[in-house]
């Protein structure tokens, strides 16, 4: 049995060198700690570079997208929608570079065609750069022109041939509540005459129906539609009213007159024999209209057929349709085109308006 004092001793060496293997573990641990985070802060570095490096990238298909950016939109939103469609890769990375590049409050609200698959870089220059102008034709839709002739007119200046115009027009069950009605036939009379500015390369079709369509609503809000009710007719009816009035006047002072011919007769239950109606249906319009034409069976000859035709027989103008809706306050039945200026004489009965037609025709 050792001595106490040298337990003690032994006892005192064992004690003195535990915290240095301790320390010396602990620094060890310390060592891989430091070498494992490194590699962590490493790898992470390296993937953050990559992701950073693959955002600004744009390999892949390019499909056309067409891009609106609204007024009033911040850059991190024009963003979000990139990203959503598809242009952009990164949302969070490509919002740091727009405000890196300084073009945040550059954008340009408007329309833009871009593409997938784009560099944030060529999406920034595309959306802060005025876009180049668009070269543009004219397009006069002459008041009174029916939609064969307005065909013509879109082939002439757009270059869209007359049977794709025509098939469009067709092909759609065009509508214009409450004006024109969803079960109509056709947009007859509601493609507005009007100077229309339309992109000389790529315009539809169906675009120029729509524009047109769309103005006839914006250019005849302002009219006392109220008044259809009153008279006894829909604001549809109202419209193919006014386009006989367009195709029957020749001095502006005679559009209510002509206007309150028609609903006197109405009124009445006579036929209309409006000559117009009828030149709409004429199959040789080339020789004016015949005797043969007088017979032909249609809900356009007014002659024959009591009541309105079914639809418009052209587009009316602003004049025509205000006449239509305001009548003059007159009891005439009856009118004949009389004098070089192109006036009307109008009469109550029979007698008389046979004797105009002596006067005014010979």
């Amino acid at each position: 049995m050792l001595p106490s004092r040298m337990l003690d001793t032994a006892s005192s060496k064992s004690d003195t060198q535990a915290p240095g293997r301790h320390r010396r573990r602990s620094a060890r641990w310390g060592l891989r700690l430091g070498i494992v985070f490194l590699l962590v802060a490493g790898t992470l570095t390296v993937a953050g570079l990559r992701y950073y490096s693959y955002c600004q990238e744009a390999s892949g298909p390019k499909r056309p997208v067409s891009f609106t950016v609204p007024e009033g939109s911040s850059g991190g939103q024009v963003i979000d929608a990139l990203h959503d469609a598809g242009v952009v890769r990164c949302g969070l990375v490509s919002k740091w570079l727009l405000r890196k590049s300084g073009k945040q409050d550059e954008l340009r609200a408007g329309d833009y065609r871009l593409t997938t698959n784009m560099t944030p870089s060529a999406v920034f220059a595309a959306l802060s750069t005025p876009p180049p102008a668009v070269p543009t034709v004219r397009l006069t839709i002459p008041e009174g022109y029916r939609i064969t002739q307005i065909a013509e007119r879109v082939r002439e200046s757009l270059g869209i041939p007359v049977k794709r115009f025509l098939a469009a027009v067709d092909a759609t069950n065009w509508a214009l509540p409450p004006y024109l009605p969803r079960d109509a036939s056709s947009p007859e009379g509601f493609l507005f005459p009007q100077t229309y500015q339309f992109a000389k390369d790529g315009t539809t079709a169906d675009e120029v129906i729509r524009r047109l369509l769309a103005e006839f609503g914006t250019e005849t809000a302002s009219l006392p539609w109220q008044n259809a009710d009153a008279l006894g007719v829909t604001p549809y009816e109202a419209v193919i009213i006014a386009s006989m009035i367009e195709e029957e006047a020749r001095v502006p002072q005679d559009r209510p007159k002509i206007a309150a011919v028609i609903y006197n007769r109405l009124a009445q239950g006579m036929n209309l024999g409006i000559d117009a109606t009828l030149q709409y249906v004429d199959p040789d319009p080339s020789d004016g209209l015949t005797a043969s034409d007088f017979q032909i069976d249609s809900p356009y000859n007014t002659r024959l057929s009591p009541g309105l035709p079914p639809t418009p027989i052209a587009s009316p103008g602003i004049a025509s349709l205000d006449a239509a809706l305001n009548p003059a306050d007159v009891t005439y039945l009856y009118y004949v085109l009389c004098g070089a200026d192109g006036h009307h004489k109008f009469s109550n009965t029979f007698a008389q308006f046979q004797q105009d037609v002596s006067t005014c025709l010979g």
